[in-house]
C-alpha cells in the first residue's frame, strides 16, 4: 500500500476501532460494582451504638445466622427512599438486619430513627473506618453475609422490593439451608 493509501486508510482503522471500544463498553452492566471481598470473612470491627441503642455492633453479631448489614446515614436521600423497604422486611423477622451508621451526626442519626422507625437489629455508628473495611463506595449498600460470617452479596444503592424478591430472600433462604 502506498504512502497515500495508508493517508486515508489511517482515520477509517482509528474510526472503526473506537467503534468497536464503544460497543464493547455498552456491553458492561455499569449498575455491578464488583467487590474483592465477596466470599471473604467480613472484616473484623466492633462499633459503639448510637445512644439509646446499645448494644453496638461488631463482627461477632454476624456468625451463626444469615443476616444483612446495611450501611445508611440520615443526610443520605437514598437511604430514606430504601427505609420502608428494610422496615417492612423487619417486621417479618425473615432475616436479622444490622445497621452501619455512615459518617453521620449521632444527634441526626437518633432523629432519624425515631422518625422513620428503626428496622436494625443493632446499629453501630462509624466515622467512615468500617466502611472503607467492607469496601463502602457510598450509602447505602447491603451485604448478605452468611452462617460463617463470609459476604456473598453486595447490592450498591438503595433496595427494592423487587431487588429483595428477584435477588436477597432466594439468596438467604439458600444459604440458610
Amino acid at each position: 500500500m502506498s504512502r497515500r493509501g495508508w493517508i486515508y486508510a489511517l482515520p477509517v482503522l482509528l474510526f472503526v476501532g473506537l467503534m468497536a471500544g464503544f460497543y464493547y463498553g455498552l456491553q458492561i452492566d455499569s449498575t455491578v460494582l464488583p467487590s474483592a471481598l465477596i466470599d471473604e470473612p467480613a472484616p473484623r470491627f466492633d462499633l459503639p451504638p448510637l445512644p439509646g441503642h446499645e448494644p453496638g455492633f461488631s463482627s461477632a453479631d454476624l456468625s451463626g445466622h444469615v443476616s444483612l448489614v446495611n450501611t445508611f446515614a440520615s443526610w443520605c436521600t437514598p437511604c430514606r427512599a430504601e427505609h420502608p423497604i428494610l422496615t417492612a422486611l423487619a417486621a417479618t423477622k425473615r432475616v436479622a438486619i444490622y445497621g452501619i451508621d455512615y459518617k453521620d451526626k449521632q444527634e441526626a442519626a437518633l432523629a432519624w430513627i425515631a422518625a422513620l422507625g428503626n428496622p436494625y437489629t443493632r446499629i453501630g455508628a462509624d466515622n467512615g473506618r468500617v466502611g472503607i473495611d467492607w469496601g463502602v463506595y457510598g450509602v447505602p449498600e447491603t451485604f448478605v453475609v452468611d452462617r460463617q460470617g463470609r459476604i456473598r452479596y453486595k447490592h450498591v444503592g438503595p433496595l427494592t422490593q423487587a431487588d429483595l424478591d428477584r435477588t436477597i430472600l432466594p439468596l438467604v433462604a439458600q444459604l440458610e439451608r
